[in-house]
């Protein structure tokens, strides 16, 4: 018989410009060490927002998974993807594919659907040589940092985030809704607040608007909670940017975010962002065999630029109750 282990004789580890790191020492059965400490580690991923777990000897893609399901027994499927990814098993996946040159900025994760996952797990298999780490940023301190009357704005009109599906950019419509089935994307998307247009080239082009700021459901603390910087058009690398503008048009590019108004976001805006973001990140480098559990409202996560392999299984989970947010206007197809 196994018997839950509370928070309170945890001892985690807090140093400056780092994640929590809580160190275990599992020579024997890390699924079960998992199941009777989900309880404990689920209550200090919410005071602290996040928390890096050493010592759990995670080894392959079929122990990690098992690890994440008794974790989080109901773990989500990932829809709306931006970019492809690997499943492993149900609600198991792999990082999303995404150039190791390039960072991921800071975000929270598919906070632009109608419920996002409350909880986000990783499980590093293989750490990079040299990179790689997933960072992480504190959204209450991220919004007390950033000007009032840009905060109040968006709190205003929210966020609008334009998307082009197609099979040569990004997740392909089949892939990020889970069927190729028009009839079923188009029932997806009049639920979830989503507009759309089919283009005559057969591509799917969607808006939808979400809010920027919301209350954690556990603490009611206010925290910055979108993708604004990262799915912006000026975060795309310059010569990248340039290269899909002159292939498939300004409108056309796979993801960009607005304005609810749908007024255009300026570079200095995301640059701004994305300074704050850096101001106030924390970071460890990945070892082989790490868990991080991370509270994807309270806290934002990157991913850095690495060298070398990197094989880092995700997991998402405790979805969000809808907030409320007046949707787009219709599309019309071109």
């Amino acid at each position: 018989m196994s018997y839950a282990t509370p928070a309170s004789l945890l001892k985690v580890d807090l140093n400056p410009g780092k994640p929590p790191v809580l160190y275990v020492d599992t020579p024997g059965d890390a699924p079960a060490w998992a199941a009777d400490h989900r309880h404990a580690l689920r209550t200090l991923v919410t005071e602290h927002g996040a928390v890096l777990v050493r010592g759990l000897r995670l080894r392959d893609a079929n122990q990690a998974g098992v690890v994440l399901h008794r974790l989080a027994p109901a773990l989500m499927t990932d829809r709306e993807s931006f970019a492809p990814r690997r499943t492993y098993a149900p609600g198991v996946y792999s990082s999303s594919a995404w150039p190791p040159t390039q960072p991921m900025c800071m975000h929270h994760e598919l906070s632009y659907t109608l419920r996002p996952p409350g909880l986000m797990l990783f499980a590093c298999l293989t750490a990079p040589a040299t990179g790689g780490a997933t960072a992480i940023a504190d959204a209450c301190a991220v919004l007390e940092a950033l000007p009032d009357e840009l905060v109040e704005r968006f709190e205003r009109e929210g966020w609008l985030l334009t998307r082009t599906y197609n099979d040569e950019i990004g997740a392909p419509y089949s892939e990020a809704f889970g069927t190729d089935d028009r009839g079923a994307v188009e029932d997806y998307c009049r639920s979830a607040g989503i507009a759309f247009a089919w283009q005559t080239d057969g591509s799917l082009r969607t808006r939808q608007r979400r809010p920027a700021v919301t209350v954690h459901p556990v603490t009611g603390r206010r925290c910055w909670f979108n993708q604004i910087a990262f799915l912006n058009e000026w975060t795309i690398e310059p010569e990248i940017r340039d290269y899909l503008i002159d292939v498939h048009g300004a409108d056309s590019l796979p993801f960009n975010t607005r304005f609810g108004s749908g007024d255009p976001i300026g570079p200095d805006i995301v640059q701004l962002l994305n300074d704050i973001y850096a101001a106030h990140t924390a970071r460890a480098p990945w070892r082989a065999g790490d868990l991080m559990l991370v509270d994807n409202v309270r806290t934002a996560h990157s991913r850095e630029a690495f060298q070398g392999p990197r094989d880092v299984l995700v997991a998402m989970a405790e979805p969000l109750t809808p907030a409320p947010c007046a949707p787009p206007a219709e599309m019309s197809s071109r």
